[in-house]
């Protein structure tokens, strides 16, 4: 192990990580990072705030936590690591175990022995094959190229509208970066929904919050070409014929892993289309490992194989693929739930694990909830989330937890992830000890009174409908009975107008005449949160009325968050 030759391709996220962790495990190992790109351990995921213009020393990016820029200079005194830059790992021979580079600038070829090698090439923009992907003012936000393209526009302020191609992570965070450069901004995204990582109910708060801050937002409706002038973008066109104006459009429709390199040396490529790893994160070749964006992994709960592009799971499979390079395959990376989160403005939208769609295709049998609620007291300036919890009705695990909300959406995500990642059950939750003081959250955690909404449909106590379901039937013939159980002041300050009775919680034993006379009439229940309608909703049940039913989340779900 003294002389152990490292070679590590690939100099973003993974591929640092791997080199510092190998050096740390073996003080006497040549080790090698070879970087295409002029920089190095890029913070790939802070672009878009870049763009943005949260900071403006682009040397953070690139800084670590003390300031220092990480460069070959930085690489070779504080970790004695030799990082080539403008340097492309073009073969690798696994018979001679040696990679073949090219460095950039001048042209030469050189060769690089390896006892072990990292692959991290990480991923790709996709770019679709459309008329005029290639017109000047038509970017990505993926390399930091394009981070100093879009923030080059931003400072210079001499274009007024732009279009995002595509409803993901990266475009609901290069939208927020646009805006902030007072430039008037439309989503197109051609899947019915926006950020696809929450259910449809979620999704469509997030969009309308997007909407109430002035983004358009197209959705069933794709790209079907870039228009332009003189080489110039003048517009797009969508699949609809309709075109949009705009002298900007940044592609963010997600990323494909670069494995280029690992194909043409004959290492086994996935249905995924990323590097096969194994949870040692060894290739098909004993001597090569791979981490980053470029490998798939393994999907902790459906079992398949999944490409999951996270700067945070990168930097975990780098430190996994050193440790095992230096001592042996001891260290293991598990897999992923796949948990992710972005900002919306003042809002945020995460998820982890597996939505209901996801959950019944894995063979589940799936309940559902949605809570609205804060997530501290009203006194210490408490703002909403609402969450919605997947869970097992059988085994009662927690299979998915998804968040939005100008609420601590952060700590609910991680809270769940580690849940469902220990495989706890719904039950386990409702008796959880988290922290609890007022600055901080509830007497009962927001997380803590998901699992009790979910305790009392599963066992039976409340039957739960989304407001999703409310808006479907109150159009039919035979529309349900609505019962408001707020006080008279919330209803003149915020009301549905869709035919709704409000019954005080308060008064509802004493008006129980007023409801319909048909005791298995649909009788539909809420209040702001619902809480007050799941007791009024029990109190109606009481009566003798058999078809009760609590609409989760009551009006904070309806239309779109807003601060309590």
């Amino acid at each position: 192990m003294q002389n152990q030759k490292i070679v590590v391709i690939g100099g973003s996220a993974a591929g640092p990580k791997a080199a510092a962790k190998a050096r740390r495990l073996n003080m006497s190992a040549e080790i090698t990072l070879i970087q295409k790109s002029a920089d190095l351990s890029m913070a790939s995921c802070g672009y878009p705030y870049y763009v943005g213009g949260f900071f403006d020393d682009r040397n953070m990016l690139l800084a670590t936590p003390t300031g220092v820029t990480r460069d070959p200079g930085f690489f070779k005194k504080a970790k004695d690591v030799i990082a080539y830059t403008r340097t492309e790992a073009i073969e690798i021979d696994r018979e001679r175990k040696c990679v073949k580079c090219q460095h950039l600038d001048s042209g030469d070829i050189q060769w690089v022995d390896y006892d072990k090698l990292i692959v991290c090439t990480g991923a790709t923009a996709k770019k679709p094959p459309i008329e005029g992907i290639d017109l000047d003012g038509v970017s990505t936000l993926v390399s930091i190229q394009d981070a100093d393209y879009l923030r080059k526009i931003r400072d210079e302020k001499k274009i007024r509208r732009a279009v995002v191609v595509g409803g993901g992570l990266i475009g609901i965070e290069t939208c927020e970066a646009l805006h902030l450069a007072d430039i008037e901004v439309t989503i197109v995204e051609m899947l019915p929904e926006i950020l696809t990582f929450l259910s449809s109910d979620l999704s469509r708060l997030v969009a309308n919050h997007l909407q109430s801050k002035k983004v358009h937002v197209i959705r069933e409706n794709g790209v079907s070409a870039f228009l332009g002038l003189d080489g110039r973008l003048s517009g797009v066109k969508l699949q609809n014929g309709t075109e949009l104006p705009c002298e900007l459009a940044v592609v963010a429709i997600g990323v494909t892993p670069n494995v280029a390199l690992a194909k043409k040396a004959g290492l086994k490529i996935g249905e995924a289309g990323g590097i096969v790893v194994d949870k040692y994160m060894q290739t098909s070749d004993a001597d090569i490992y791979a981490a980053g964006d470029c490998v798939e992994s393994l999907h902790m709960l459906t079992g398949k194989r999944v490409h999951a592009p996270f700067g945070d799971l990168a930097n975990l499979q780098g430190r996994v693929a050193a440790e095992n390079c230096v001592n042996g395959n001891h260290a293991e990376f598990k897999g992923t739930i796949q948990t992710g989160i972005c900002q919306v403005f003042d809002y945020a939208a995460g998820a982890t694990g597996m939505d209901e769609i996801t959950a019944r295709q894995a063979g589940h049998d799936v309940e559902t909830i949605v809570n609205a609620s804060p997530d501290k007291p009203g006194f210490m300036q408490g703002k909403l989330l609402v969450s919605k919890m997947v869970a097992d009705k059988n085994s009662r695990k927690i299979l998915g937890y998804q968040s939005i909300g100008p609420g601590d959406v952060s700590k609910q995500i991680a809270t769940a992830a580690m849940a469902i990642m220990g495989g706890m059950t719904v039950d386990d939750i409702a008796v959880a000890d988290l922290p609890y003081a007022p600055p901080f959250s509830l007497a009962i955690d927001h997380f803590i009174a998901s699992a009790h909404i979910m305790q009392n449909k599963l066992d039976g106590h409340m039957k739960g409908v989304t407001a999703e379901y409310v808006k479907e039937r109150v159009s039919c013939k035979d529309a349900p009975f609505l019962l408001d159980a707020r006080g008279p002041d919330e209803y003149e300050q915020m009301r549905l107008g869709i035919g709704e009775v409000l019954i005080p919680l308060g008064a509802l034993r004493q008006r129980l005449n007023e409801l319909p006379d048909n005791k298995d009439a649909e009788i539909i229940c809420f209040c702001k949160i619902s809480l007050r309608g799941y007791e009024a909703a029990l109190i109606i049940q009481h009566a003798g009325y058999t078809n009760v039913k609590v609409m989760e989340g009551g009006i904070m779900a309806w239309s779109y968050p807003r601060e309590l």
